[in-house]
């Protein structure tokens, strides 16, 4: 009874040794490629159990998820000869896994040759932008144009590039300085235009409104004469036909106003009894 049962044992052990040469699981995040006798057979890309030739066929698993490659430093030359230490990084994933296997067989493999392509790309495009440029103001487009040109060198190898970024870009220690002295003398000059630029803005604008204020006050001035003008000939045309309608209430008008201005108050004026001055006064004694 107990030889039953070790053989049973035996046997079952034979069979789960067996039914693990003949299934395999891929997962979801994988692709499968099934190789008989060093040569590539089959490729798995849908998750679940799987059949396979034991002691003859191999499975070698690749990984579908986004992976990272990460560089090391290395210098670049811009087209204004500034040297620049870039390191950069990439975003990559295995598309074509048989192709993949054939040409680099591993990630190892990959990691190596995306450091050249991307090297390569980072370089060529670089050495067409100055460093001001590079820095500020075409950076997006230039990692555009790299990984655009680095996925259509890498499809040949089964790799798909899905994005290369630079996380900093710095200059030699020997250079900073002198770096940075030019650029400083190059802001200076470029606030020392805008400066100009806005002297002679203000000037132009203080100087036409000058010229605006002159022109109304002249014809402000010229307005006012003419209004004092008819006014004064309104008051001559009234005074006119007031003397032709009565002239003597006239004049005794104008006396009493010259009493009234020629005689305040302790004021003393020394003229003869038949002045004519006094004509009204001695008419009303």
């Amino acid at each position: 009874m107990k030889k039953l049962s070790a053989v049973a044992g035996v046997l079952i052990i034979l069979a789960m040794l067996s039914l693990s040469q003949v299934l395999f699981t891929v997962d979801q995040t994988e692709s499968a490629l099934l190789v008989q006798l060093g040569k590539p057979v089959r490729t798995i890309h849908d998750p679940g159990l799987h059949v396979k030739v034991p002691f003859v066929q191999q499975v070698i698993f690749f990984d579908n998820r986004i992976l990272e490659y990460d560089a090391a430093a290395k210098g670049i030359i811009t087209r204004d000869k500034k040297n620049l230490v870039v390191d950069n990084f990439a975003k990559w994933r295995i598309k074509d896994p048989l192709r993949f296997y054939q040409t680099m067989r591993n990630e190892f493999g990959a990691q190596a040759r995306l450091d050249d392509i991307i090297y390569s790309n980072l370089r060529a495009e670089l050495g067409k932008y100055d460093l001001i440029q590079m820095v500020s103001e075409n950076r997006s487009q230039i990692m555009k144009t790299v990984t655009q040109d680095t996925n259509r060198k890498a499809l040949s190898y089964g790799i798909e590039v899905v994005d290369v970024r630079i996380k900093r870009a710095d200059l030699p220690p020997e250079n900073e300085k002198h770096v940075y002295d030019r650029m400083k003398a190059e802001r200076e000059q470029e606030a020392k235009r805008y400066r100009s630029e806005g002297e002679e803005a203000a000037m132009k604008i203080r100087a036409e409104a000058e010229k605006e204020k002159t022109i109304i006050l002249a014809e402000a001035k010229r307005k006012s004469q003419e209004l004092k003008g008819e006014g004064d000939a309104s008051a001559t045309k009234i005074y006119a036909e007031a003397f032709q309608n009565d002239p003597e209430f006239f004049e005794f008008i104008r006396s009493m106003d010259a009493y009234k201005k020629s005689l305040p108050d302790k004021t003393l004026l020394l003229i003869g009894p038949e002045s004519e001055f006094f004509r009204f006064l001695k008419k009303s004694r």
